[in-house]
């Protein structure tokens, strides 16, 4: 059995009115006292597989959950035990799950962490207490299931507040489910959050708030990927990044790697939008003005840190006066949380979402067929070409053309990680490696272009920040003649798309 599901946050000011859309119609109410279960070493959370012993109501139900290949879907096996069967509260049998695709990931798990699949090698992590709303209802061609958790969760002395409401499809379209979620998230300004009970339970066992910043993961691609495929596998791989770190933000994660990671994913699905537009999956224009400016508003933080933290002792050491340079909020800035939450963002990210479902794919025209090799060995090149030829000028170039220079390169490297695999990996990872130089030369020039435009501003009500400006200014020209230099050995490296050489 699989389980397909949206998880939404439910802010505290419209909880009476989610509650109420969803105790309405064919609805229903139960108490659900949950029991997690892992080994002392945490064997089964290294696979991400769940075992649970939960009270429903009057009878007892173990269940197993594990990742079943895609986003957001999971395996999922459940075995009802009856009164005559267990005592109050039973004990959790790994057997019971025996002859099931989640049952045989549960005994790898334990397997490869050396625990024989027993009962007593599993000891209780942490508990959940949760009162559900539930509402059966029809949307479009599909058949959901609303349920509104409002409960907590404990794990010894910790505990933690849960209020969530969960869109579960039980037949029929993923994207008519979707659509649904599309119009409550601005409805009760909801907010995807990836984290599951598990997770959040087996953090607050051991003492931690927030989980670790997510990186991206490159798709990994059969050589003969067509189009449609290679574009559902290139979003899948984007989101995989940024939902998990936009529901850290959300949550109120101050970690600026979250946020980066966030800003990685979003730049990520741009370029895969921009450069995979016309491989038979229907994209909405509207969707990138929306990327672009959560992007940009996120951005803001990081660049206002990066002069606080970071440029202000510089200038000090250089011998320049002390500015006291505001927290964010302090600074007119929008916190990230907010952007994140922002109801266009989270729209965006259901359609994408929606684009990268098979159901949301159409085949190009046959007598028009794209291959998707070919049409990206030329746009690959294309960049490269850009790239270098404004790499032997780069100190010539007028700002505005360096930070174009800058993000052709990013566009190059994110469009080469994401369809690396359609060629020689090997190849491909020389290459990408030989950007490096030059993406941390073209990052450190423009993190002082900005700086200084910041501090010119600041200029004008804080004098002291002029010689910032000037000492900023004044680096500027070396700094742009080492990323010529850097940029130089891209035009040494052998480009991956290309047959090698005999």
């Amino acid at each position: 059995m699989f389980e397909f599901e949206l998880k939404f946050h439910v802010d505290a000011s419209h909880r009476s009115a989610v509650e109420a859309a969803v105790d309405r119609g064919q609805s229903g109410h139960i108490h659900l006292q949950a029991r997690y279960f892992d080994t002392p070493d945490g064997a089964l959370a290294a696979r991400q597989v769940v075992l649970r012993l939960r009270k429903e109501g009057p009878r007892w139900v173990q269940t197993a959950k594990a990742p079943a290949g895609g986003l957001l879907l999971r395996h999922e096996h459940n075995v009802d035990l009856s009164a005559a069967e267990v005592g109050d509260p039973p004990l959790p049998l790994v057997e019971r799950h025996a002859g099931t695709p989640v049952g045989a990931l549960l005994a790898d798990a334990l397997r490869a962490a050396e625990h024989p699949a027993g009962t007593r090698d599993l000891v209780p992590f942490y508990d959940t207490d949760i009162r559900r709303a539930t509402r059966d209802m029809r949307t479009g061609d599909a058949r959901v299931e609303l349920a509104f958790d409002r409960g907590a969760i404990r794990a010894g002395e910790r505990s933690l507040a849960l209020q969530e409401l969960e869109i579960e499809l039980k037949s029929g379209s993923a994207r008519s489910m979707l659509e649904l979620a599309r119009r409550w998230v601005p409805r009760y300004a909801l907010w995807l959050d990836t984290r599951s009970k598990a997770e959040r339970g087996e953090r607050l066992a051991h003492g931690l708030v927030h989980g670790l910043p997510v990186k991206a993961r490159p798709p990994m691609l059969a050589r003969r990927s067509d189009g449609p495929a290679l574009v559902r596998a290139v979003l899948t791989s984007c989101l995989a990044q940024i939902l998990p770190n936009a529901s850290e933000v959300c949550a109120g994660s101050g970690d600026p790697e979250h946020v980066h990671q966030l800003r990685v994913g979003i730049r990520r699905l741009r370029t895969a939008l921009r450069e995979m537009a016309d491989f038979g999956v229907a994209f909405d224009p509207a969707w990138e003005p929306v990327l672009a400016d959560t992007f940009r508003a996120l951005g803001q933080q990081r660049d206002h840190d990066h002069l606080r933290l970071t440029v202000q002792p510089q200038v000090e050491a250089a011998g320049g006066p002390h500015v006291e340079w505001p927290e964010i909020p302090a600074a007119g800035l929008e916190p990230p949380g907010a952007i994140a939450c922002a109801a266009r963002f989270q729209i965006v990210l259901l359609d994408v979402l929606a684009a990268s479902l098979p159901s949301e794919l159409k085949q190009p025209p046959e007598d028009e067929p794209l291959h998707p090799r070919n049409v990206l060995s030329e746009r690959l090149a294309r960049l490269h070409r850009q790239v270098v030829r404004d790499g032997t000028r780069f100190e010539t170039l007028p700002p505005i053309e360096q930070h174009r220079v800058r993000k052709r390169l990013k566009r190059l490297r994110y469009l080469g990680e994401a369809v690396a695999t359609l060629f020689d990996p090997q190849r491909a990872a020389r290459y990408l490696e030989m950007l490096e130089p030059a993406q941390d030369a073209l990052g450190r020039h423009n993190d002082a272009a900005v700086a200084s435009a910041a501090c010119r501003r600041a200029a004008e009500q804080e004098p002291r920040a002029w010689f910032a400006v000037g000492w900023l200014e004044a680096r500027q020209p070396a700094s742009a003649i080492a990323c010529r230099d850097a940029l130089a050995g891209l035009a040494r490296a052998q480009p991956f798309w290309k047959r090698a050489k005999r």
